[in-house]
């Protein structure tokens, strides 16, 4: 594949390492004090309870709302290790899944939102096209090991 300054592999990796980056992003502009004593998780709760869909409210209340602490950590973490783990590339297709499953809950719990919608979207896009391409064969710790070959 013939491209300007970088090889293919390259520029799937760039993608790659940018959709690390926005994961970090995301990690890194929330307020970590507020998000960590139930913040985020009251914020969500909000949206959960005058949801469309009833499965959303139901899954919502049961598996969420009864953990906001635990639910905190796991969300903003999750974030943090989707980013560091595409950056680096270590573990990838895991994370590039992941990352999908996570921007697709994000994407269902606030379907009424399309202002929200388009990130979602564009990173769930990223993540299909990066894992299909095999992303991780240039600039990443699995291809240096050999992993995912």
């Amino acid at each position: 594949m013939q491209t300007i300054w970088l090889g293919g592999a390259e520029w799937l990796a760039v993608l790659r390492i940018g959709l690390g980056l926005w994961w970090l992003e995301s990690w890194r502009h929330k307020d970590k004090k507020t998000w960590f004593t139930g913040g985020g998780i009251t914020w969500a709760a909000g949206i959960a309870a005058k949801h469309r869909w009833s499965a959303v409210r139901t899954g919502f209340d049961r598996l969420v709302k009864p953990r906001p602490r635990l639910m905190a950590y796991l969300v903003a973490y999750a974030e943090l290790a989707l980013g560091l783990g595409l950056v680096v590339g270590f573990l990838t297709p895991i994370a590039l899944v992941s990352g999908a499953v996570l921007n697709l809950i994000y994407l269902v719990l606030m379907i009424h939102d399309w202002a929200e919608q388009g990130q979602n979207l564009m990173m769930m896009l990223i993540s299909a096209a990066s894992l299909f391409a095999m992303s991780w064969q240039s600039w990443s710790l699995d291809g240096a090991w050999g992993l995912f070959v």
